[in-house]
């Protein structure tokens, strides 16, 4: 079994390459409302989680509902694959200004099985170099991160994602 300990509220950023399995790792582990997908955020534009034309859209629209999230000290998860620096920069930020802690969790999936998946999905199918490409941003991100400010960071294997209990850590009342 291995642990996460969460503080809540918190803002949680997934990170890992399409078909890491971050979708489904925070359904299993959040409820619906602390989720923010940046492709359901697509989709509720132009009801296309596909369409990559309404990036700037999807993202200006994530990063305010995390911002109206976490001004109700609401727990949060930023489902994305936040590989780059400046896609994780303005939620730092976000997080900074509400006073609330940031963590990082990243799906350190093969690209073999990440491929794998990504093959076998109904929806939101990428192309394997995309997949190539997330790797080698995954690769340059994990050497960037602890060095970017997060409560804490948490780097998961296939193995231990499918162990992982989180847990939750809440404020002492006054």
């Amino acid at each position: 079994m291995f642990k996460i300990t969460l503080p809540d509220p918190s803002l949680i950023l997934l990170l890992g390459a399409s078909g890491a399995g971050k979708s489904t790792f925070a359904r299993r582990h959040f409820q619906a409302t602390e989720i923010i997908s940046s492709d359901h955020c697509r989709a509720l534009i132009c009801d296309d989680e596909n369409n990559q034309a309404v990036n700037a859209e999807a993202f200006a629209l994530l990063h305010h509902l995390t911002q109206l999230r976490l001004q109700w000290n609401k727990l949060t998860v930023i489902d994305a694959t936040n590989l780059q620096t400046a896609a994780r920069e303005p939620l730092l930020k976000i997080a900074q200004e509400a006073d609330i802690s940031c963590v990082a969790l990243v799906l350190n999936i093969s690209t073999v099985r990440c491929v794998e998946r990504n093959r076998n999905r109904i929806h939101r199918v990428v192309p394997d170099e995309v997949i190539e490409q997330h790797q080698r941003e995954l690769l340059e991100a994990r050497a960037r991160l602890p060095h970017e400010g997060y409560a804490a960071l948490y780097e998961l294997s296939e193995t231990e994602i499918a162990e992982t209990r989180v847990e939750r850590i809440f404020p002492l009342k006054s």
